[in-house]
């Protein structure tokens, strides 16, 4: 499998992705904790139905010590023991933030105060800003056919 478009080889790609990079980097330097941050780029990646970056996230969290059986319970979270109540309420926040057209008024205001109750103003804006930057990632690769499978942890940087 190819993808559509060499994104990496491209111009225009690479200099929007190096800006769009940029806007990454601020979220990953935040006080959001690193393992919530990969628990929501995998979420939302898998809503999203993104391979690439599926198999980004995984392979960079197994990499950075976060068990397998979390890994393999993030599409089911609600149904396993094994997240903390931050992180459920960062899942939570993700899954309705992906879903944003599969639900009439979008977030529920129920769903923003138990994300509120867990996490500080600049973690709720990081958490926001990844949830944002994930999905556009996600919408990127899905559109090229970006093909999964031979990321190796730290490819990028």
């Amino acid at each position: 499998m190819d993808a559509r478009l060499n994104f990496y080889g491209n111009s225009v790609a690479t200099k929007f992705a190096r800006y769009i990079n940029s806007a990454g980097k601020v979220v990953s330097d935040s006080t959001l904790p690193a393992a919530t941050q990969e628990l929501v780029k995998i979420r939302a990646s898998q809503i999203n139905g993104c391979g690439f970056c599926t198999d980004m996230h995984t392979k960079d969290a197994a990499h950075a010590g976060e068990s397998a059986q979390r890994l393999h319970l993030v599409a089911a979270w609600r149904e396993a023991k094994v997240f903390t109540d931050a992180e459920r309420a960062a899942l939570e926040l993700t899954e309705q933030g992906t879903r944003i057209a599969d639900a009439a008024g979008g977030v529920t205001d129920a769903a923003w105060a138990d994300a509120a109750k867990h996490h500080d103003e600049d973690q709720l804006a990081a958490l926001v800003s990844l949830i944002a930057l994930i999905n556009a990632y996600n919408r990127m690769n899905v559109i090229i056919q970006q093909p999964a499978g031979d990321y190796q942890p730290g490819q990028f940087g």
